[in-house]
């Protein structure tokens, strides 16, 4: 096990139909951040409800906890999470490849989409839900309209690593963002999440429902929300999908 951070605990599982529903299921079981792995998810989800496709292999897991700070930092977890799945990406495939963040809760290789996350509060308790295609990636055609092509760590790279794995190198670069964050508050996250932020300085679509606003990525502000700056003006946008 590498460097597995003190205090936090970690459950493993054979088979579960969702590690963010067992998190649900644990509530106040958890008396301290706690991982959730399972070998194998059959009914993971991502964002807006729609479902995540885990072939064996590929990585899911939640860490569950209670956070500190007030109620409207708990969406800026996002980007810790983010932080810490490059982070265990590069440990494991080296500082020479293209990994970069997608807003609001994406992780890209060579420009598809190798990662995402998933928040969910449920009183004062937060779960992150992390899935990562290491050995296998979607059909596209599975996939929603105009979304990344989907990768895998391995087809991309020829690194084949273990679930278990990964998730001894994710949890402690978790820890490391966490505890930056918690010290120091969100601007630290910010700029390094900006560092390596997909498409920024360059035209994108942000969609919310059937609205949406197509303008050149400026920055995310203080908060973590989008900035567009589009040939109405500038737009703030606290949540929607983004289109490259």
């Amino acid at each position: 096990m590498r460097d597995w951070p003190q205090g936090v605990q970690k459950r493993l599982y054979p088979s579960l139909d969702s590690t963010m529903a067992e998190a649900a299921r644990l509530g106040g079981e958890i008396t301290g951040p706690t991982w959730i792995f399972t070998e194998r998810q059959t009914d993971g989800k991502a964002r807006r409800g729609r479902a995540w496709i885990d072939p064996v292999g590929n990585f899911a897991a939640t860490l569950s906890f209670r956070p500190t700070g007030a109620i409207e930092t708990r969406a800026q977890h996002s980007f810790v999470a983010a932080l810490a799945l490059r982070d265990a990406a590069v440990t494991a495939v080296g500082d020479d490849c293209d990994l970069s963040l997608k807003w609001p809760n994406d992780v890209l290789l060579n420009g598809g989409k190798l990662a995402g996350i998933l928040l969910e509060s449920r009183g004062d308790m937060l779960a992150i839900g992390f899935g990562v295609n290491l050995v296998a990636a979607p059909e596209p055609a599975t996939l929603e309209k105009h979304s990344l092509p989907p990768v895998s760590l391995l087809a991309a790279t020829g690194v084949r690593l273990l679930a278990r794995d990964f998730l001894d190198l994710l949890a402690p670069a978790y820890a490391k963002w966490e505890a930056t964050f918690t010290t120091y508050g969100f601007g630290p996250i910010r700029r390094a999440w900006l560092e390596h932020a997909a498409r920024l300085g360059e035209v994108i679509t942000a969609r919310t429902g059937n609205d949406q606003v197509t303008g050149i990525f400026e920055t995310i502000d203080a908060q973590g929300v989008l900035v567009l700056n589009a040939k109405d003006g500038r737009h703030s946008i606290a949540a929607a999908d983004v289109f490259f």
